[in-house]
């Protein structure tokens, strides 16, 4: 079945990086779009990035020229580059992918 497991949240200081990582599996990865949301305390979700199945990308106005979203077939993994972190990036990151979400992973941007 499908299945997307995110990795690589944690604290960071303002400013700071972090990259995220979503491990694929169970579907032709390489065939789908795949999506970057967050979700922050007390807010919707909200989309963050996407990257086509032909390596097109796109972001959300508040993460453009910050954020880097990428892809690795041959791994079934997508990345989520994030650098000039602000407090207000904080909150949980999934992916998303045929239809399923990953379980999330915390990032939390803080002195």
């Amino acid at each position: 079945q499908v299945q997307l497991v995110e990795s690589g949240g944690g604290l960071v200081q303002p400013g700071g990086s972090l990259r995220l990582s979503c491990a694929a599996s169970g579907f032709s990865f390489s065939s789908n779009d795949m999506y970057w949301y967050r979700q922050a305390p007390g807010k919707e979700r909200e989309f963050v990035a996407i990257i086509t199945s032909i390596g097109s990308t796109n972001y959300a106005d508040s993460v453009k020229g910050r954020f880097t979203i990428s892809r690795d077939n041959p791994k079934n993994t997508m990345y989520l580059q994030m650098n000039s972190l602000k407090p207000e990036d904080t909150a949980v990151y999934y992916c998303y992918g045929r239809g399923k979400w990953g379980q999330g992973t915390q990032v939390t941007v803080s002195s």
